[in-house]
């Protein structure tokens, strides 16, 4: 069955960093896009980055550009994002996310994606 796990979460000031990983499992990694979410206590999942299958394309929230870069190493099947400036409204669960689709359109969207890991928790003190 298909696995996808995430790591690299914990606990991290202000201003510092984290690189979190998505190891999958069960799949033909190369040919699903991948994207990681985020959900906060109390508020909606929401997209954080996404990217293609071949690693041509990336995507990221507004809120977390500049700051959050995603990337992906077909051989190991596993994506990544690297997490640096971090802000306390950063804390959340962390979830990567795998899509089969042919085409980019609706990246951020939570339902064009087919599996979910169980998350990772980011949590940022101020």
């Amino acid at each position: 069955q298909v696995q996808l796990v995430e790591s690299g979460g914990g606990l991290v000031q202000a201003g510092g960093s984290l690189r979190l990983s998505c190891a999958a499992s069960g799949l033909t990694f190369s040919a699903y896009a991948m994207g990681w979410f985020r959900q906060a206590p109390g508020k909606e999942r929401e997209f954080v980055a996404a990217i293609t299958r071949g690693a041509d394309s990336t995507y990221h929230a507004d809120s977390v550009k500049g700051r959050f870069t995603i990337s992906r190493d077909n051989a190991k099947n596993t994506v990544y994002l690297q997490m640096n400036s971090l802000k306390p409204e950063d804390t959340a669960v962390y979830y990567c996310a795998a899509r089969f689709r042919p085409d980019n359109n609706y990246m951020g969207s939570t339902s064009t994606y087919n599996y979910w890991g169980q998350g990772t928790q980011v949590t940022v003190s101020s």
